[in-house]
C-alpha cells in the first residue's frame, strides 16, 4: 500500500490512462506536452487555478463524494511547487479505508489552468467469514468477538484486529501457543467482495503445574500462594514429589522427620506445607495461565508483603518453563527486605479534636507491624459505609474540606516515624438538593426518605443513609443510585445531587382452570407498590393507574370452585399526615373452605358445601410510627385486629369446635429494628422484631366462662414473638461492577402462647404450624402462623425422628424454635430480574406445652435453592432439603428429601 503523487510528462499519462480505460487508444499523440514537462521540472513557484477534475477507478462509489471528500474542487488555487492541496486530498481519501490505492495526476496545463485525475483502487468488502480448525460452539463465541460485520470494507486493521481478538480468546482459555492464518477468496455471488477464512491451530492447553517461591524466608509460600486468585496451580495427588529446582535455586519437600520433629501436626500451616507436594485438591479454581491475571497477582503479592510490614519487598525475578506434559512452572524470586514498625505518630493542624481522641480513632500504636493500607483506611482515604476512620469524624461533624495526609518524618532502623498533616476547613452547609432520574416516583416522595436537608451541616453518614433510604422503597434500581455532593468552595457551601433510576415493582398473579365437577379454579392478584390513591379519580393520572406517592394497594381474589374462596384487600400509606414515618394501613379479608366431597358418589356436591364449611372474616388495622431512641432504625407498630370464625360441621380441626361461631379481637404491639443496606438481596445489615399479641382475659373478668358449653366463642391468649436476622458480607465483592460477593445470612426465631387460666385449654386460633414451605396449606384456616422447614413435610408431634409425610397437621403447636444459616451468592443483581443461590442449615421443632419444650430437641435438615425476583410475579423460588432426621437405617437418602416451591413472598 503506498501514497504518491505523481507528477509525469504526457508520455507516461497517456500510457497510465489507456491502461485504466482497458482498451488501447491509437489516436492519441505521443509528444511530450512541454508545459507539463516544465511543471515537473520547475523549482520556482507558480500558481495554477484547477481548471477540471476527473475521477477514475471507482466503479462502486458515487463520484461526486469522492470529490467532497478529497476537499479539491473547480476553481481552487494551488501553488507548485509549494502547495500541499494535492497531499492532503490523498490522506482525506485514505483515512476513508475505501481503498487499497489513491494516485492524483496532472494531466493537462493551459496558461494557469491545470487539469487533474484522481485515480483510485477500490477495496473489496467482506461479504462472509469462517472459522475452521474448531468446535462449533467455539466458531459461535468467535463471531461476536471479532468485531468483523458483513458489508464493511475489508482492511488490514479489520483483519489485524480479528486475528488478535481470536487469539486473546483462546489464551484466555488457557491455549498460550494459538495460531491464526487468514486466507482470502473472491466470492463469485457479489462483485467486489471476498470471504475471509480463519484457519485456526489451537494447540494444546496450558495448565500451571507448579508455582514455587525462593527468598522467602519470612512468609510461608502457601499463603502467598493464596493472594494469587488468578494463577491456581493444578490438582496433584502423587506419593513421589519431584524436587522442584531452577536457577534460583533447589526446593525439597518437607520429610515427615522434620515435620514430626517440629510438632509440624499441631499447625495447619506447617501441615499444608507438608501435604502440599503429595496432595493438592483445587475443584472450583482454573489452573489455565493468564498472563494479566499473573501481572495483577504479582502486585497482590507485593501488597501482601506490605500489609506485613515489608514496605520494600520486590519480585526481582521471575521465569517460566514448560515441563514433559507440556504444563507450565513458574518460578518467582522475591527480595523480601526487613520488616518494618510505626514509631512516633504527632499531628498537625487539629483543633477540633485533640491528639488523645484521635489517637484512640486511628487504634495504631508505637511498635506495631508498618501497614500503609490500614493507616489509609483509619485516616479515610476512601470513603468506607462502616465508618470509624478519622475522615468520617470530620465529615460526619460538615467539614466536607477536611483533608489529611500521613507524612514520612524519619526512617531510623526498621522504625518509621509519621506526621499526619490535617487542614479541617469550614463546615460547610447543604445549599440545594437536587434529585433527578424519578420519572414515575414523585420527587416528594424521594426527598422525604434523604437525611440532607438544605440547611443541615454536611455529613457523610447521612449520604450513606440516605442511598439505604432510597434503596429501600423498591421503587429505584438500587445498584444505580448516585449520589453526588458538589462543594460550593466560595460560600462554604455544597449542593447534593441525587440520581436514580425508575424500576417496575408492581406484581401480577393470574392464574384459571375449570375441574369438571369443581368449577372454575383460579386467581387473580395485583399488587400495586407505588400507587396514589389521591390521584384515583384523576382520569389525566391513569397512565396506566395512578402512581408515584408509595403507597401500596393490594387485592386478590382467589377460587377452588366449591371447595374454596377467598378475598382479600390492603391498603398501606407510609407517611400518614405527611409525618416521617408514620405510616397506616388497613386490611380486609374473607375466606370460606367447604368440605363439598360427597363420599358416597366421589363428586363434589354443593349442598355438601353448603352445609360443612369454615368461613372467616377478618378486618386489622395499623399504626407504625418510626422511633429516634434508641436509634431511628428502630419502628414501634400497633395493630388491631378482629376476625370472625363460622364452623359448620368441618371435621378435625380442634374438640368443641365443630359447630360454633368465634369473634378474635385482639391487640398487637411489634417493636422493630431494620438496617438491611436493600430489601431484594441484604448484603449487610440485620433484622429484629419482637412482638405481643393478647385479648382481653374474658375467663379473669367472666370465671364461669371456663365452663360454657362454648369457651372458645371469645378466644383469649397472649402470644409472644422473636425474630432476628443478621447479613453479613463475606470476601471481596467480584464482578464487573462488584456487586457480586458471598453473603451468610443466621436467623433465630422463637414464638409462644401463653393462657390467663389454666382451667382453659391454650386457644385454639393462632398457633404455630411448622415445617414444608407454607404453599400446600390452608393458610389462615385458623389464623395460625405458617414456620416453614425445608426438607420435612408439615409436622404436628414433637419428636423428630416421626415425620409423616403430609400436607397439613390435625393440630398446632404453641412453641416453636427455628434456627437457620444460609450461605448466599448472586447470579444477577439486574433489577428486572434478580437471581441468587444458596445453600441452607435449619433446625426447629414446635411443642405443645411447657413441659415438654426442650430447645436442643430440634429437627434439622441442609440443602440448597435458588432465588428468582420478578418486577411482574414477586418472588419465585425452590429448594432442594435433606431432612437428616428423616433417613432411616435401610431408607435412601432421596427418601429423606423434599422439594419446596414459593411464590409471591419468602415464608418464615
Amino acid at each position: 500500500m503506498h501514497l504518491r503523487i505523481v507528477v509525469v510528462a504526457l508520455l507516461l499519462m497517456l500510457i497510465g490512462r489507456n491502461a485504466m480505460a482497458q482498451q488501447p487508444d491509437t489516436t492519441r499523440p505521443t509528444a511530450i506536452d512541454p508545459e507539463l514537462e516544465e511543471l515537473a521540472n520547475t523549482k520556482s513557484p507558480k500558481e495554477y487555478i484547477i481548471a477540471g477534475i476527473t475521477v477514475t477507478g471507482t466503479k462502486y462509489r458515487d463520484e461526486a463524494l469522492l470529490l467532497s471528500i478529497s476537499g479539491l474542487s473547480v476553481g481552487d488555487r494551488v501553488v507548485i511547487p509549494g502547495s500541499d492541496n494535492i497531499s492532503k486530498a490523498i490522506l482525506n481519501l485514505w483515512k476513508q479505508n475505501l481503498f487499497s490505492d489513491v494516485e492524483i495526476y496532472y494531466t493537462k496545463v493551459e496558461g494557469r489552468n491545470l487539469y487533474i485525475e484522481i485515480n483510485v483502487t477500490e477495496r473489496p468488502s467482506l461479504s462472509n467469514f469462517y472459522f475452521k480448525g474448531v468446535k462449533k460452539s467455539e466458531q459461535e463465541d468467535l463471531s461476536g468477538k471479532t468485531g468483523l460485520v458483513k458489508g464493511r470494507v475489508i482492511t488490514e486493521n479489520m483483519k489485524k484486529t480479528a486475528v488478535e481478538n481470536i487469539i486473546k480468546y483462546y489464551v484466555e482459555k488457557g491455549f498460550q501457543g494459538a495460531k491464526v492464518r487468514i486466507e482470502e477468496t473472491p466470492d463469485p455471488a457479489f462483485v467486489n467482495t471476498q470471504q475471509l477464512t480463519f484457519r485456526i491451530e489451537k494447540g494444546n492447553k496450558v495448565r500451571i503445574n507448579q508455582v514455587s517461591f525462593f527468598g522467602n524466608e519470612e512468609v510461608n509460600e502457601l499463603r502467598l500462594k493464596k493472594k494469587m486468585k488468578g494463577t491456581k496451580e493444578t490438582t496433584r495427588l502423587t506419593l513421589y514429589p519431584k524436587v522442584d529446582s531452577s536457577s534460583y535455586g533447589v526446593q525439597k519437600p518437607v520429610s515427615f522427620k522434620e515435620y514430626v520433629k517440629d510438632l509440624g501436626f499441631l499447625s495447619v500451616t506447617k501441615t499444608g506445607n507438608f501435604l502440599d507436594p503429595y496432595f493438592r485438591f483445587k475443584l472450583f479454581s482454573s489452573a489455565k495461565f493468564n498472563e494479566t491475571k499473573y501481572q495483577e497477582d504479582k502486585e497482590k503479592i507485593l501488597e501482601y508483603y506490605n500489609s506485613l510490614g515489608f514496605r520494600d519487598a520486590a519480585i526481582i525475578d521471575d521465569t517460566m518453563y514448560y515441563t514433559k506434559k507440556g504444563n507450565l512452572n513458574i518460578d518467582l524470586k522475591v527480595d523480601e527486605g526487613r520488616r518494618y514498625y510505626f514509631g512516633n505518630i504527632a499531628w498537625r493542624g487539629n483543633t477540633q479534636y485533640s491528639d488523645s481522641i484521635l489517637n484512640v480513632l486511628l487504634g495504631i500504636k508505637k511498635g506495631d507491624i508498618y501497614n500503609l493500607e490500614t493507616l489509609n483506611s483509619k485516616l479515610g482515604k476512601q470513603m468506607s459505609p462502616e465508618g470509624g476512620d478519622i475522615s468520617g469524624l470530620y465529615m460526619d461533624d460538615g467539614y466536607l474540606f477536611f483533608q489529611v495526609d500521613p507524612i514520612e518524618t524519619a526512617v531510623y532502623n526498621d522504625t518509621i516515624d509519621f506526621e499526619i498533616r490535617m487542614r479541617e476547613g469550614p463546615q460547610a452547609t447543604i445549599k440545594n438538593v437536587n434529585i433527578a432520574g424519578n420519572d414515575k416516583t414523585k420527587e416528594h416522595v424521594v426527598r422525604r426518605e434523604i437525611r440532607t436537608v438544605p440547611g443541615d451541616k454536611f455529613s457523610r453518614a447521612a449520604l450513606i443513609r440516605s442511598n439505604r433510604e432510597i434503596a429501600n422503597l423498591g421503587f429505584f434500581n438500587q445498584e444505580k443510585i448516585d449520589i453526588n455532593p458538589v462543594p460550593n468552595p466560595d460560600d462554604g457551601t455544597v449542593d447534593i445531587n441525587y440520581k436514580v433510576e425508575e424500576k417496575s415493582n408492581d406484581q401480577l398473579e393470574l392464574s384459571a382452570g375449570w375441574g369438571g365437577n369443581i368449577g372454575l379454579t383460579g386467581t387473580l392478584g395485583v399488587t400495586f407498590n407505588n400507587f396514589s390513591i389521591k390521584n384515583i379519580f384523576n382520569k389525566k393520572s391513569w397512565d396506566p393507574l395512578p402512581s408515584g406517592d408509595g403507597q401500596k394497594l393490594s387485592l386478590r381474589l382467589q377460587s377452588n370452585g366449591r371447595q374454596f374462596r377467598s378475598y382479600n384487600f390492603s391498603f398501606t400509606e407510609p407517611w400518614l399526615g405527611g409525618k416521617r414515618r408514620n405510616s397506616f394501613t388497613v386490611s380486609f379479608y374473607s375466606t370460606r373452605f367447604a368440605n363439598s366431597f360427597n363420599p358416597f358418589n366421589g363428586l363434589f356436591d354443593r349442598r355438601a358445601g353448603d352445609t360443612s364449611y369454615l368461613r372467616t372474616l377478618g378486618v386489622s388495622i395499623a399504626l407504625g410510627k418510626q422511633l429516634r431512641w434508641p436509634d431511628d432504625f428502630f419502628t414501634l407498630v400497633y395493630s388491631l385486629n378482629f376476625t370472625q370464625y363460622k364452623l359448620r360441621n368441618y371435621p378435625n380441626l380442634f374438640p368443641g369446635l365443630n359447630n360454633t361461631t368465634a369473634h378474635n379481637l385482639s391487640l398487637k404491639l411489634a417493636l422493630s429494628r431494620s438496617s438491611i443496606d436493600q430489601p431484594i438481596f441484604p448484603k449487610s445489615g440485620s433484622n429484629f422484631m419482637a412482638s405481643v399479641q393478647a385479648t382481653p382475659p374474658y375467663s379473669l373478668i367472666d370465671p364461669g366462662r371456663v365452663k360454657s358449653a362454648n369457651p372458645y366463642e371469645l378466644p383469649e391468649f397472649h402470644k409472644w414473638r422473636f425474630t432476628g436476622e443478621w447479613y453479613v458480607p463475606i470476601g471481596r465483592p467480584m464482578g464487573a461492577d462488584k456487586s457480586r460477593q458471598f453473603v451468610l445470612k443466621a436467623a433465630a426465631k422463637y414464638g409462644f402462647m401463653g393462657r390467663y387460666n389454666s382451667k382453659l385449654d391454650y386457644s385454639p386460633f393462632e398457633r404455630f404450624q411448622v415445617g414444608d414451605a407454607g404453599l400446600t396449606n390452608n393458610f389462615g384456616l385458623l389464623g395460625y402462623d405458617i414456620i416453614a422447614h425445608r426438607g420435612y413435610p408439615v409436622y404436628d408431634n414433637s419428636d423428630p425422628t416421626v415425620n409423616p409425610d403430609r400436607s397439613s397437621a390435625s393440630q398446632f403447636f404453641t412453641i416453636f424454635n427455628k434456627y437457620t444459616l444460609e450461605l448466599r451468592y448472586p447470579f444477577s443483581t439486574n433489577p428486572n430480574s434478580t437471581i441468587f443461590g444458596l445453600a441452607f442449615f435449619e433446625a426447629a421443632n414446635g411443642w405443645y406445652n411447657y413441659k415438654d419444650y426442650n430447645p436442643f430437641q430440634l429437627r434439622r435438615s441442609a440443602g440448597l435453592g435458588m432465588r428468582f425476583f420478578l418486577p411482574m410475579f414477586g418472588l419465585l423460588g425452590f429448594d432442594y432439603g435433606v431432612g437428616f432426621d428423616r433417613i432411616t437405617p435401610n431408607g435412601k437418602l432421596r427418601d429423606a428429601a423434599r422439594f419446596t416451591f414459593m411464590l409471591g413472598f419468602e415464608p418464615e
